[in-house]
């Protein structure tokens, strides 16, 4: 049981980096950010397509490590 927890984790731990790495970019936000400018309060917009699928992958796998952790450590120290 803790070896097929443990293989389920490092899966997810992969699959966690490619849905980041497969994030759409946002240079400009950072650049603002760092420079101080201010170009317009609201001016952010609701994801929409690709971004918002990947925003919602990412949530998933992120909950599914985080209960994977958890089981993890219960099995491993019974």
């Amino acid at each position: 049981m803790y070896n097929t927890i443990l293989t389920l984790l490092l899966v997810v731990s992969v699959l966690i980096i490619i849905a980041v790495l497969m994030q759409p970019s946002k240079q400009q936000d950072a650049l603002s950010a760092l420079s101080g400018g201010t170009q317009e309060i609201s001016g952010k917009q609701k994801a929409r397509g690709f971004e918002a699928f990947m925003q919602k992958v990412t949530i998933v796998l992120g909950t599914l490590f985080f209960a994977l952790s958890l089981i993890l450590a219960y099995v491993s120290s019974h």
